[in-house]
Parts: C-alpha cells; sequence; structure tokens
C-alpha cells in the first residue's frame, strides 16, 4: 500500500496524521476485502481550501468535511472483479497498485466537528478517512438505505481499530 498525506493548512492536528491515515486506510481496505495492493492521496486542507474544492468539483459553494475522489467505478460497491479489465484506467503502470482515488480533510472542520460530537479530534480524523474510504470503494449515502450501510461499516472499522468515541 502507498498513501501519501500532503498538508496544505498551517494547522496542525495533535497526533500522527500519517500514522493514523495508514492504520485506517489499511483496516477500511482489509474490511471490505480488497484483494490489491492500492494507492490513496490524502490531502490536509481548510475551510477556505475545501470549499474551493467543494466549489469546483460539486458546484457548492461552501465548505465540509471532507471530500472523495474515486478514481474506480464499480458495478457494485467494493465489486473488484471487474477491475482488471480496467487495469490500463484503475492501476498504476509503475508500482502495478490499484490507484484507488484522492481525500481531501478540513482541519478545519476536524476540529469543530469533534467538538460538536463531543469526542477527540483523533477519533474525527479517523472517522473522515474510514468515511472517505467507503466512497472510494463505490459506497454512497443518498438514500436511506446507503447511509445505513456506510455508518455501520465507518463504525465497524473504527471499532477494529479501537477508535471509540471515548478515545
Amino acid at each position: 500500500m502507498t498513501f501519501c498525506v500532503e498538508s496544505e493548512t498551517k494547522q496542525e492536528l495533535p497526533f500522527d496524521v500519517e500514522q493514523i491515515a495508514g492504520k485506517v486506510i489499511r483496516e477500511a481496505l482489509e474490511y471490505e476485502r480488497c484483494p490489491y495492493e492500492v494507492t490513496v492521496n490524502v490531502l490536509l486542507t481548510d475551510n477556505e481550501g475545501i470549499c474551493e474544492l467543494n466549489s469546483q468539483f460539486r458546484g457548492i459553494d461552501t465548505p465540509t468535511d471532507v471530500l472523495s475522489f474515486p478514481n474506480v467505478d464499480y458495478e457494485s460497491p467494493s465489486d473488484f472483479s471487474e477491475i482488471e479489465a480496467s487495469a490500463v484506467d484503475y492501476f498504476d503502470p509503475e508500482s502495478g497498485e490499484l490507484y484507488l482515488g484522492d481525500i481531501a480533510v478540513s482541519v478545519d472542520k476536524v476540529y469543530e466537528q469533534a467538538e460538536e460530537y463531543g469526542h477527540s479530534v483523533m477519533r474525527e480524523y479517523a472517522f473522515l478517512l474510514a468515511h472517505s474510504m467507503l466512497h472510494l470503494m463505490g459506497y454512497d449515502h443518498m438514500e436511506p438505505g446507503e447511509a445505513a450501510i456506510m455508518e455501520r461499516k465507518q463504525e465497524d472499522i473504527l471499532d477494529r481499530l479501537n477508535i471509540t468515541r471515548t478515545e
């Protein structure tokens, strides 16, 4: 697995962002039984930066907590069975890894939402990464049933890492 965490904000998080990202990404991949080595990029930004991305890519001129930019099209969530048929589109020719996509996280929102939900900043960061990883593997939450599935999976991933609301 290859992942990169880049920061374009001056606000820092009070823990090793790469270590937590690696744990969450790895656990999400295991949980969804991804059979490939993957590449994922994580961008840490602020409300202004994520607002620009949200406006540019979704036409919504407001900050959000996390954005997911999946590279893979799935027949159904986490259905990796047909991916090799489009290897040229999905796999890095140099590393051979499946390029899942990119994640952008607003550090400002991590702090805001941790306070709002009454849990640690680390737990909020991990939650947003788990949420976004599920998007990169084809999940969505537009319908109530889809949202319930994602919520359960996010909690399961964090529980498996022992990252609880009391963390």
